[in-house]
């Protein structure tokens, strides 16, 4: 698992006697199975002082050359035990500071079910989709770190005879996505074309854009997603560098019309990310989303929030939206898996869902192509819901 990077404080026992401070200092790690290596510890002095630091701003920030080095370094490690800790012996940490936070709405399948839900016998997709990648921006404050506890958010909403009440969401709800984070930043008033993309972004993690469904309903026209989406958003603890994942590029899905010059990736290299999601709603298995068919790609995403000159900040993160397939079993979201609680889900413990309920846990993982054959495991990303305060 040398392809995780993240942050975290040593607790153990062996960090803790004679109250060193010191010694339980935030740190960047890298994942080696069930321990963490601590980074800067064990790479040379010239090398460590790039990613020395609480987290990993200062390696987001030192650009692509350093992130191939470090990656080459630690690939090549036999790291010495004094500077590896038992995982249950740590407290994992943000793994970078997040600056400005944008979703996107990039699954073809997500935005067809979502349309055939909730505008029957119109088009299932808005004129505008398959021109440009659909997004909002969000709140970077409410991104919290895997394991995270998500409260019950309260907001205005419908009520059953169709009356304006408020009170906490009913309709509470998960997104399976991926998130993309920047560490290069850009000069305002210059766009970031496709081509420059691996230059600013360094890697991926899992993110679960929780959504109050009802709320969201209510106050998104005219002006998008609010309050139904402000409340929380996951991501996990670790971070795959792009370098990691050589052997999990492949080519989107055809796309028609052909997209404006600035989005056109036909004779590039494939950015699409060959990764197989897999959602689990308190233990079981609800849905496998394929992130291979995602229509617009994150060089894509990062180039169209960028054209008009919006400048870019080392720990900005984008993600992709809701992940979904074209099978039933491939949706990224309750919204879909239930058809908006027509058809409940119904676990394999008796549990019968439509959205979460107060206790319930959600766990998101994937795994991406390995190069020379295998797979590599992503970072999860893990909440529990509890009641609205």
């Amino acid at each position: 698992m040398t392809h995780l990077y993240g942050a975290f404080e040593p607790q153990g026992s062996q960090d803790s006697e004679g109250g060193d401070g010191a010694a339980r200092a935030a740190r960047v790690g890298v994942r080696y199975g069930d321990r963490v290596l601590d980074l800067a510890a064990a790479l040379d002095p010239g090398l460590a002082a790039r990613v020395a630091g609480p987290n990993l701003d200062r390696l987001l920030a030192a650009g692509r050359g350093v992130w191939a080095e470090v990656v080459a370094a630690v690939a090549a490690l036999e790291p010495p035990e004094e500077h590896l800790h038992e995982l249950a012996d740590v407290r994992l940490l943000m793994p970078f500071t997040p600056a400005d936070y944008v979703d996107f709405y990039s699954s073809e399948h997500h935005a067809r079910n979502m349309g055939r839900i909730l505008r029957p016998g119109q088009p299932e997709l808005p004129e505008n989709w398959r021109h440009l990648p659909i997004g909002y921006h969000g709140r970077s404050g409410t991104v919290v770190l895997s394991g995270t506890d998500v409260v019950r958010p309260s907001g205005q909403r419908r009520g059953a005879g169709g009356e304006v009440v408020f009170g906490p969401t009913t309709r509470l709800d998960i997104e399976a996505e991926v998130g993309y984070v920047v560490g290069v930043p850009s000069e305002l008033g210059s766009p970031v074309p496709l081509d420059d993309f691996a230059d600013h972004v360094f890697g991926v993690c899992l993110v679960n854009d929780w959504s109050a469904r009802d709320i969201q309903g209510w106050e998104y026209q005219p002006l998008g997603p609010f309050l139904g989406k402000s409340f929380a958003t996951s991501v996990a603890a670790w971070v795959t560098p792009l370098a990691a994942l050589e052997a999990a590029w492949t080519a989107p899905p055809p796309r028609d019309p052909q997209p404006l010059p600035y989005l056109d990736d036909t004779g590039r290299e494939p950015r699409g990310l060959d990764l197989r999601l897999e959602v689990r709603l308190n233990g079981h298995v609800v849905s496998a989303p394929p992130f291979a068919r995602m229509y617009w790609t994150g060089a894509q995403q990062l180039a169209h929030l960028t054209v008009n000159g919006a400048s870019l900040r080392t720990g900005d993160l984008f993600a992709s939206g809701t992940v979904s397939g074209p099978e039933p079993g491939e949706r990224g979201s309750l919204f879909e898996l239930s058809w908006n609680g027509a058809e409940p889900i119904e676990l394999p413990d008796g549990q019968v869902r439509t959205f979460l309920e107060d206790g319930d846990e959600v766990a998101i993982t994937a795994t991406a192509p390995a190069p020379g054959g295998g797979t590599i495991e992503l970072g999860e990303v893990r909440g529990r819901i509890v009641a609205g305060r």
